[in-house]
């Protein structure tokens, strides 16, 4: 059964986010298919209470992550909110990161079903996951540089740290999209499947990972990541440069004029301050 997330601003007319149990996995998706599933502060927090839950539950032994419809697994922040000053975090819950996610570690397993386009926070939502299964045509990219942004998920150092450097930065400084062809070409991603199957192939990854031991499939998941209560220090380091460029960045004009000029559909004019 599909149930509405709890975090749901009482002036929408659908849930931000849609939870389902199948067996011992839980489905969370993106349920904003009209804004192509940007993320604003009710999908945040949809997606980092399911994340608790789905941790604290023994029955969870892994947990699929998609985008309702058929054009876009995750478009990324919602420029517009950001355009009129919303926060797109949950309330309360910056400690887990972009979309509720990014930064909410846990040791159950989660797989991206990417079902469409994955730009900007798509793509570093995707990164976050442990295993990407993605349609034939899905396409992945870091759209920020061209919006006057930074790839502040953790893009800019999870990308480069899962695939080689130098197509990493190409991706990063360019702004162009890649398939999910070259995406698997280079192992950014587990699986190409033909299009409106990814949440099927991320529940068969899923089940065959739930058939095994779940304590010594989540024990080996933190070694492999680093977990130590709950973190990833390893990770600390490159976060605290990450926030900080952010936080100059987000200072300048160009970092209004980026989204303001997507919000008014009109090239940007930048003036590198």
């Amino acid at each position: 059964m599909t149930e509405p997330s709890s975090s749901v601003p009482p002036e929408a007319t659908e849930p931000a986010v849609l939870v389902e149990r199948r067996g011992n996995v839980t489905i969370v998706t993106i349920n904003r298919p009209d804004a192509r599933n940007a993320v604003n502060s009710a999908v945040a927090a949809g997606v980092g209470n399911t994340l608790v839950e789905a941790e604290n539950d023994p029955a969870v032994r892994a947990v699929v992550i998609t985008g309702a419809g058929d054009r876009s697994f995750c478009a990324g922040a919602d420029l517009k909110a950001i355009a009129r000053r919303e926060n797109v975090h949950a309330p309360g819950g910056e400690r887990w990161g972009f979309a509720g996610f990014v930064k909410h570690v846990i040791s159950k397993p989660t797989i991206a079903a990417v079902n469409g386009t994955a730009l900007g926070g798509g793509t570093e939502l995707a990164l976050a996951a442990d295993l990407i299964v993605a349609e034939q045509s899905a396409t992945f990219g870091l759209p920020e540089v061209k919006r006057g942004l930074l790839a502040g998920a953790g893009g800019v150092f999870r990308l480069p740290a899962q695939i080689p450097q130098r197509i990493a930065m190409e991706l990063i400084v360019t702004g162009d999209p890649i398939t999910a062809e070259r995406a698997l070409q280079w192992g950014m991603i587990n699986q190409v499947v033909p299009d409106g199957t990814a949440v099927e192939a991320a529940m068969a990854l899923a089940e065959r990972i739930a058939a095994n031991a779940p304590l010594s499939v989540q024990a080996s998941k933190r070694v492999v990541l680093g977990i130590t209560g709950g973190r990833r220090p390893g990770e600390d380091s490159a976060w605290a440069l990450n926030d900080a460029e952010v936080a100059s960045l987000m200072r300048s004009e160009d970092a209004l004029e980026g989204p303001l000029a997507f919000a008014e559909k009109r090239a940007p004019v930048w003036k590198a301050r």
